[in-house]
């Protein structure tokens, strides 16, 4: 039975960010012009940061690969933090800079700050602002990527899209879409500025930002992911803990700012009577090409169960159904602001203006491509768990054998 364990390291100014990934089957193809491309997609988003023109992530495979391949041991990454330089001694590991730099005594609302250094008995909230920082997504991002490549290899896609910012809503949303119409969803979402699929909402979208921007403001909004191709099967009813949705949720819940999760229809359901919200079950017959045609049989012609809606989201009793999965978040305003919120210095216990550390005013976008690396690893996690596998080989067969087991079930 095959898992996927992964560990991420570093700090926001510190030399690197480093991560390594176990449980991958030998013989997976990966490369770092892979992972580069999904870097890029986090670093993207109208609204933010000065931080993202400084850094231009490159993920280097320190382990775990030879010529282009997974060995089926850990796969080790690093990426170096281009900023260090100007923070070499502050951010050193030698006792001999200590003080080189003053301490951060004024917590912010919102972050991680004041709860840290309580519970971890520091006086310089630097300690904790620097680990609890979002830059660690970058090696999330790093890590999913190879994870998103592992389930491509079996026709599994993710994707994702905003669907609102700040107060401005999108029409578009998962819906009754089949996985074709995701796609396209995703398509026009990679071309926005904020990653909506909505032409009309993104530039109001973008507005809101701007206007957040002069005003020393920030902005949350929500997105949704999307995983299609999904089995049958993954995650399990038995125990707690290895139900897909339970560990999605987790896994969504995990990143910065994220204050919500909801799979399907969500919060929806609680509103409508059971009759609307249940996905019935159909069942169609094999509908086989007469002998000699070359006809390719449709999705509408291929056997087994099936559902007309997707109101679950593609998650029943906690194990895919095989319909889309669907995983909708909510990312709280960023909470370090140009216009300081009132806070408590740590030291002399007097009123001050919070901190400012250098920051976006939106990364709803960013989040997103972040969710998606996370969904990524919980799905491949969950597909070795049913599979298995030491090598890729060994994986498919494993999955084709059970993907007949269904067809002629």
């Amino acid at each position: 039975m095959g898992h996927i364990k992964f560990l991420t390291a570093g700090e926001s100014h510190g030399p690197a960010l480093t991560g390594i990934i176990d449980g991958l089957p030998a013989g997976l193809a990966v490369s770092e012009a892979d992972i580069d491309k999904e870097l890029r997609r986090r670093q993207g988003g109208h609204g933010r940061g000065g931080r993202m023109k400084i850094e231009s992530d490159h993920a280097r495979i320190l382990s775990g690969v030879r010529w282009g391949k997974t060995l089926g041991s850990p796969v080790s990454l690093l990426i170096e933090n281009r900023d260090w330089k100007n923070w070499a001694q502050g951010m050193s590991s030698d006792a001999l800079h200590e003080g080189s730099i003053s301490a951060v005594t004024r917590p912010r609302p919102g972050h991680a700050d004041l709860s840290g250094v309580l519970k971890y008995d520091h006086k310089d909230a630097r300690n904790i602002l620097e680990r609890s920082s979002a830059r660690e997504t970058a090696m999330r991002v790093a890590l999913g990527a190879v994870a998103r490549k592992f389930l491509a290899e079996f026709g599994i896609g993710i994707g994702s899209y905003v669907v609102q910012i700040g107060k401005q809503k999108s029409g578009a949303g998962s819906g009754k879409l089949s996985p074709e119409q995701l796609i396209k969803l995703f398509a026009a979402a990679e071309k926005s500025p904020v990653r909506c699929p909505d032409a009309p909402a993104s530039g109001k979208m973008v507005a809101a930002i701007d206007k957040a921007i002069k005003e020393g403001d920030s902005l949350g909004g929500v997105f949704e992911v999307f995983i299609t191709g999904l089995p049958v099967g993954l995650g399990s009813h038995v125990q707690w803990d290895r139900k897909l949705d339970g560990r999605l949720a987790q896994a969504v819940m995990s990143i910065q700012a994220i204050k919500g999760v909801e799979i399907g229809l969500g919060f929806e359901i609680g509103e409508r009577p059971g009759s609307e919200v249940m996905d019935e079950i159909h069942y169609r017959r094999s509908r086989k090409p007469e002998a000699g045609s070359r006809k390719m049989i449709k999705d509408s012609d291929k056997t087994g169960f099936y559902r007309k809606t997707n109101n679950a989201g593609g998650i029943e009793g906690g194990m895919s159904n095989g319909m889309p999965l669907i995983i909708r978040a909510v990312m709280k305003p960023i909470p370090t602001l140009r216009r300081p919120l009132m806070s408590v210095d740590l030291k002399t216990k007097r009123p001050f203006e919070a901190a400012y550390e250098r920051s976006d005013t939106c990364a709803v976008p960013a989040a997103a491509v972040v969710a998606e690396a996370m969904s990524a690893l919980v799905a491949a996690d969950a597909f070795l768990e049913k599979f298995g596998g030491d090598s890729m080989k060994e994986t498919g067969r494993n999955y084709s054998s059970y993907v007949k087991y269904l067809r002629d079930y």
